[in-house]
């Protein structure tokens, strides 16, 4: 809306006209002080102020104007019929003026001029929306942001302080049931319960050391024993738990794994058993897992596994190392909680190592890790702790 300021009501009337037959919007006052009333009530897009005016002149109101922090940013064009010395036009700018009309009016020019300002309120006051808008994004950010953390840290306690009062009572229940599975007859048909019940404490046993390990590497306490050891023994001893675990599956190897690791040696066979493990897993109809070994240029150590499985869409294969991240198509299917392939991520890059995977829908999934061999670039001082 424009306001018109001018103490004849004859004027008035003339602008009035010639602004609203081309579609604007305007509002008047008599005199400086009503103007002054109006603009504290009312927001404005432009003032067409009068300068001979009794009581307040045009310079004064403008001034006036200029304090209000509401309205300080109204563009102000003077209309007089006084002299055009250059004096006298200095002071409408100074007062707060952005332009100067005199009477009188020529209807093309005054219309050019309300156009052009016209049309900067609305950009500035489009830009004003915005700023405004961002700044309340940042702030939601900020404080979404802030209770996100503070909603990780809540988490991470939990499951710090629930995987380790879960794991003394695990203990001792697997404990008893190995004891009753050794003292219980081939032939008694409850040996088939039994050996039923410890796979699936076997399995909470591993869901709970992956939520300890979780938790350590989210605290920095991921610790490690580092020392040389050989890699043949670590990677029969991963086959050979698949194999009894899962009989069924037929687990082939190739390549010479004679070589000599600095690193730990339980992290490493922990690698191996859950990219053995998920091979099997998700590979519920070909019964069969190749796992390859190979040495480049005698410096590194790369490990393959491969099924014939469920595969990975592309879209899903560059998040299968983040926490908590399991593939949409596949999680009502399959049991798990989407931290194991991050463990190991962190394990073997801890050892300075990499970890990648190929993958196609319904042609099963390759994945990939490797490691330096026993040298200078894996012997490191020690950390203990992630």
């Amino acid at each position: 809306m424009i306001l018109i300021v001018d103490d004849k009501p004859e004027n008035i009337f003339s602008l009035k006209t010639i602004l609203e037959l081309h579609a604007f919007p305007t509002d008047t006052a008599l005199g400086g002080e009503e103007a002054l009333k109006k603009i504290l009530r009312q927001s404005y897009a432009l003032i067409i102020l009068d300068v001979q005016m009794p009581g307040m002149d045009g310079f004064e109101v403008a001034e006036a104007i200029s304090g209000y922090s509401k309205a300080k940013d109204i563009p102000i064009i003077f209309l007089s019929a006084a002299s055009t010395d250059k004096k006298f036009i200095t002071k409408g700018y100074t007062s707060g003026g952005v332009d100067y009309i005199t009477k009188p009016v020529d209807p093309d020019i005054l219309l050019l001029k309300v156009k052009t300002f016209y049309r900067l309120y609305e950009q500035n006051s489009e830009l004003n929306r915005i700023q405004a808008s961002l700044r309340s994004e940042i702030e939601f950010r900020k404080k979404a942001e802030a209770g996100l953390k503070e909603a990780v840290k809540k988490k991470d306690e939990f499951i710090s302080i629930a995987s380790h009062e879960l794991k003394t009572p695990l203990t001792t229940i697997k404990a008893y049931l190995q004891l009753l599975d050794r003292s219980i007859d081939e032939t008694d048909p409850t040996k088939m319960y039994m050996e039923r019940a410890l796979v699936q404490v076997r399995k909470l046993d591993n869901l709970i050391v992956d939520l300890l390990d979780l938790s350590r590497i989210e605290s920095g306490k991921l610790k490690f024993n580092k020392k040389i050891f050989d890699f043949e023994k670590t990677l029969s001893n991963a086959i050979e738990m698949i194999r009894q675990t899962w009989p069924d599956y037929r687990i082939t190897r190739k390549g010479q794994a004679e070589v000599q690791l600095y690193g730990d040696e339980m992290r490493i066979e922990q690698v191996l058993t859950n990219y053995l493990t998920n091979a099997v897993k998700y590979s519920p109809d070909n019964k069969e897992v190749h796992i390859e070994i190979s040495l480049r240029e005698g410096q590194r150590l790369f490990v393959r596994v491969k099924d014939f499985g469920i595969g990975i869409p592309k879209d899903y294969q560059s998040h299968i190392f983040h926490k908590f991240y399991r593939v949409e198509d596949s999680a009502n299917r399959f049991q798990g909680l989407g931290i194991g392939l991050y463990i190991c991520f962190e394990i073997i890059q801890r050892h300075n190592g990499n970890c990648w995977l190929e993958s196609e829908p319904g042609k099963g999934s390759v994945f990939y890790f490797s490691l330096p061999v026993n040298s200078s670039e894996n012997q490191q001082p020690d950390l203990v702790s992630l």
